[in-house]
């Protein structure tokens, strides 16, 4: 059966992060701010990786990866929300809306699925070193990466679909500051039954399935690092693991705070402010805390800026 759009509304009200205008501008400095440091520091991560042949490793081509997705969650939301302070206004059109859903979807369930990529990545780095380059081979990271993206690609086109079959009957003020299909799906007007079940089964699929491949790669790896002689070579193989659990407890933390918000709290600029944390905040944290803690990174961006001075 075609779907059909059957929604009697042309645009949709955001959420004021504020009522007080004199802190409207404030705001806006603020989250322009995140929103350029979280450009230029991802931007930086993926030309270090690019212009430099000794990052031209497997590690290193899902940073990039990672990095990018960075990028477009938070260009997804962030920009409309600015432009919303500065012009103080709410509003978002019906197709915006949509799209915000579609791409929200789209690069958060890819940056869950690149992370689960980099624990098997270290996974094999760790406990198969005499045959990480043939195991990770090029062709493999190309299609790990494709078919990441092919699954979130698919999950994104079903919460389309999901949207188009919602009916909203009157002006709609969604309590956030962009548009998330749970939010719409409890303002909307028609049946949603099918489509909450739908959501909560993607939800812990692409939730669950990712978390539960994190786990179970350092659930493997101590074991091989204890194995390790000396020191600094223990050091050496756990340093990259310990950025990229940074990561992921940054990025599964905010999801976590998100949801437990939601479920404790009925203030709606309270959840909002906590979702910041997975759309605003972790994106431009994610290049220091892989540049900080890697040498290789610190080394080549150095180069970088040098040049550039």
């Amino acid at each position: 059966m075609e779907p059909q759009n059957l929604t009697l509304v042309s645009e949709f009200f955001l959420l004021s992060l504020t009522e007080d205008p004199h802190q409207q501008p404030l705001l806006f400095g603020l989250f322009l701010s995140m929103y350029l440091m979280t450009l230029l520091g991802n931007l930086l991560i993926i030309l270090a990786v690019t212009s430099d042949s000794h990052l031209h490793t497997p590690m290193y081509f899902f940073l990039s990866n990672l990095s990018l997705a960075d990028i477009s969650v938070s260009s997804t939301t962030v920009p409309k929300m600015l432009v919303n302070l500065k012009a103080h206004r709410r509003s978002i059109s019906y197709a915006g809306c949509l799209a915000q859903v579609i791409f929200f979807s789209l690069f958060a369930s890819l940056e869950s699925l690149l992370l689960t990529v980099m624990a098997y990545d270290r996974l094999v780095a760790i406990c198969h070193p005499l045959h990480y380059l043939v195991i990770m081979n090029p062709r493999l990271c190309g299609l790990l990466v494709l078919v990441s993206f092919s699954i979130s690609l698919l999950a994104s086109h079903l919460q389309y679909l999901m949207m188009l079959q919602l009916t909203f009957c009157a002006d709609v003020e969604i309590p956030h500051f962009f548009c998330e299909l749970s939010q719409l799906l409890s303002l909307a007007c028609s049946d949603t039954s099918i489509n909450i079940i739908l959501m909560y089964f993607l939800g812990a699929i692409l939730t669950g399935v990712p978390l539960s491949g994190i786990l179970y790669s350092y659930t493997r790896i101590p074991s091989s690092i204890l194995r390790v002689s000396s020191s600094g070579g223990r050091y050496k193989a756990f340093s990259p693991c310990g950025s990229h659990l940074s990561v992921v407890c940054l990025f599964y933390g905010a999801a976590l705070g998100v949801y437990l918000s939601s479920a404790v709290s009925s203030s709606s600029r309270k959840g909002a402010v906590v979702s910041m944390m997975y759309t605003v905040v972790t994106p431009m944290l994610n290049p220091f805390i892989y540049s900080l803690r890697n040498k290789d990174i610190k080394h080549v961006l150095w180069r970088i800026i040098s040049r550039v001075g």
